[in-house]
């Protein structure tokens, strides 16, 4: 199990690098200032723009739960990959934007965080909390016996 995990912790960095490039053209594109809060930038999206950005979200979920269910073999594993994958995701997401663009230029800097259903905003300190204690949490129930092959 120990190698799936780490091919699911790449997964799940490489899913945040390659968002944050989109992010950074979206940026680019829609002329948001790289300080600027995403939650700023919702007013420049046209509403078409925005039901396909919450098209893309919907397609990173899948993602997500395909390679969950492609690498486990209970509804435990599926639970545990879905969780793990998508903590890498999250966190490595903001860290991608910040060396790409250095955004966010803080952890209290106000985000987007989803757009399915409504916008989900937050300072982005608090899905780096979440991602980072599911990555503890996981990790620490794989080695006291908790999610071994």
């Amino acid at each position: 199990m120990f190698e799936r995990l780490i091919i699911l912790a790449i997964f799940g960095i490489a899913m945040a690098h390659l968002e944050g490039v989109v992010v950074v053209y979206l940026r680019e594109v829609l002329g948001i200032k790289e300080t600027e809060s995403n939650q700023e930038s919702l007013k420049y999206f046209p509403k078409r723009y925005l039901l396909i950005e919450k098209s893309r979200e919907a397609a990173t979920i899948v993602m997500l739960v395909c390679v969950a269910l492609l690498t486990g073999n209970t509804w435990l594993e599926y639970g545990v990959f879905f969780l793990w994958t998508f903590a890498f995701w999250d966190l490595f997401y903001y860290l991608s934007l910040y060396i790409l663009i250095r955004w966010p230029p803080k952890l209290t800097t106000t985000d987007v965080l989803f757009l399915i259903p409504r916008p989900w905003i937050a300072p982005v300190w608090f899905p780096v909390l979440i991602s980072s204690i599911t990555i503890i949490a996981l990790f620490l129930l794989y080695l006291f016996g908790g999610l071994h092959d």
